[in-house]
């Protein structure tokens, strides 16, 4: 048997057994990966096993359909025994796609493998391609490059996402030396902590204990429950916008981690407070009536007013684009977002927390370095002109495909990270009142999630605020981080306003940086009203298919 490892490195691996191969990675090869933190923890090595391995060890290659079921292969599975009889553990998760195999630690020396195995579905293909099915050498130089990048992959992108961040701010620190010069553990500022922290009952999802008392089929209002999520909005074309010849797509680049840049959010637990005076830079969840701002007229700039038509444009507030029609949660961002446009806000009632800090800060800067670099090496540099950004981008995927793999797993890891922090219980068969193991962990925090989306959407906003004030056009539908817009021409650069080389101030600009905006495809106007007929759905969202041109299914744009 072959080991490839990063690097172009190849090892003999004498172990003939999983046991013996667990000890041998640990005790000869000695794989690994530094700390990210200098109060965090070493890497642990990650073993890939290919269809050969799989066999050599008397494992199964695939899974029956209940073994993928339960995500697993059973306790009694000779390999587990061999395992539990040379004194070695797994987690609760068992032996399944992503496995842990571990001993307890004995002081800080830690004996842990980890282990993927790609026939066994662990790279999923929406985020990793075709990874699952690279030669090993390939696939080494593939993970190789995450690791190095990102970090050693600890699960899913979203799981390696959520765990990135605990790498980064460990909860723990080693004290000073005591009077006996024994150092202990202790909280390490700015991170969350060893402990689970309740959220506010606004922003619990339903089916948690919080939640217990409100009967099963209640529908929670915007009054009830926050309701902080990403854009899905679309609107007819005006008459004027029907003789445009173009719909253009524009894409902001790692959204959600721009949004998390420089990002105050909650640490501990939060405090609630009746009639609070509305603090901007004191994360937490506000109930308050946002719907007296009039979009209609708004604050562009410190003294600068600007009119609008604000029937072209969606409401900050509100996923779906409505404008609110009472009092409703929001996080902080969103509520100052308010103020910024130039109107009083009175909160009713909030959950603030006084214990915050740039938590995320670390987190971003490393994806957002991971993925300049990757895009570096496909030709894509964050010093091109618009003009070469746009050429440089054009077919950028081809150039390695590995990299462009990469690349993917990347921005999955952004999206599924933050998501992850208000995970869900899995399973058609889960029941409120059942175990939900994702609220043991000082990482489930819905409130950061919801920071980070409302600012990405608020972001968002600002940008096509910007832009309908300068140019007066505005976005037929926005989707996320992807805005439409029509014009008579299939390139950005036909609407997005360039003088001298440089955008307007506060807008769209052209770049590969997080925060700015590639090409996300077009299609023609004619294109666009054909599908809304097609489907009978005249409020499709057209953001969702303007990639390719490719409707393949509707919900009549409701």
């Amino acid at each position: 048997m072959l080991a490839y490892g990063a690097g172009g490195l190849v090892l003999d691996v004498p172990a003939k057994s999983l046991v013996a191969l667990v000890e041998w990675t640990l005790g000869e090869a000695r794989l690994g990966q530094p700390k990210l933190s200098g109060s965090g923890k070493d890497a642990d090595p990650l073993l890939v096993l290919t269809g050969a391995a799989m066999e050599r060890y008397n494992l199964p290659v695939t899974l029956t359909r209940e073994e993928r079921l339960a995500g697993r292969i059973p306790e009694s599975h000779k390999a587990i025994r061999q395992l539990t009889r040379a004194g070695w553990q797994l987690t609760k998760r068992g032996f399944g796609p992503w496995a842990r195999i571990y001993r307890p630690a004995q002081g800080s020396e830690r004996s842990c493998v980890q282990v993927c195995i790609p026939s066994w579905d662990a790279l999923d293909a929406r985020h990793w391609a075709d990874a699952a099915q690279l030669p090993p050498a390939d696939l080494a130089r593939l993970l190789g490059l995450y690791a190095s990048r990102v970090m050693t992959p600890r699960g899913s992108t979203a799981v390696t996402g959520l765990e990135l961040m605990t790498a980064l701010h460990p909860p723990t620190r080693a004290s000073q030396p005591d009077a006996a010069g024994k150092r202990h553990a202790e909280h390490n500022p700015g991170s969350l902590g060893r402990d689970p922290v309740d959220c506010a009952p606004c922003e619990a999802p339903d089916g948690h204990p919080l939640l217990a008392d409100v009967p099963r089929f209640h529908q929670r209002t915007p009054a009830e429950v926050l309701m902080e999520e990403a854009y899905d909005w679309a609107r007819p074309l005006t008459d004027a916008e029907c003789l445009h010849s173009h719909l253009v797509g524009i894409d902001v680049n790692m959204a959600f981690a721009a949004g998390a840049n420089g990002l105050t959010v909650g640490l501990g637990a939060p405090e609630r407070v009746q009639r609070p005076v509305f603090d901007a830079k004191l994360p937490g969840s506000w109930l308050v009536d946002l719907s007296h701002v009039d979009l209609s007229r708004v604050r562009v700039a410190k003294d600068t007013w600007a009119q609008l038509d604000a029937s072209l444009l969606p409401s900050p507030f509100t996923p779906g684009g409505e404008r609110p029609t009472g009092p409703a949660w929001y996080a902080t961002p969103t509520v100052a977002y308010a103020v910024e446009l130039g109107y009083q806000v009175h909160p009713v009632e909030a959950y603030v927390r006084r214990d915050n800090g740039r938590y995320l800060d670390a987190w971003y800067q490393r994806l957002r370095d991971a993925y300049l670099a990757t895009m570096a090496d496909l030709g894509v540099h964050a010093d091109l002109s618009a003009q070469e950004f746009l050429v440089a981008m054009d077919g950028y995927r081809h150039r390695d495909p590995q990299l462009a793999i990469a690349v993917s797993a990347i921005k999955a890891t952004v999206k599924g990270g933050i998501g992850k922090l208000r995970e869900r219980p899995r399973g058609e068969g889960w029941k409120p009142g059942q175990p939900w193991r994702a609220l043991a962990r000082p990482t489930w925090r819905p409130d950061i999630r919801a920071a980070v989306i409302s600012r990405t959407r608020i972001n968002m906003h600002r940008k096509i605020v910007k832009h309908a004030a300068f140019t007066g056009q505005y976005p037929v539908a926005v989707l996320s981080d992807c805005a439409v817009y029509a014009c008579d021409g299939p390139s950005p650069l036909d609407f997005l306003p360039y003088r001298d080389g440089k955008p307007l101030p506060g807008g769209f600009k052209l770049g590969i940086n997080p925060g700015l905006v590639k090409h996300e495809g077009t299609q023609s106007v004619l294109w666009g009203e054909g599908v809304r007929e097609q489907f009978n759905a005249p409020g499709l969202n057209l953001a969702r298919y303007i990639k390719d041109g490719t409707v393949t299914n509707t919900d009549n744009g409701e």
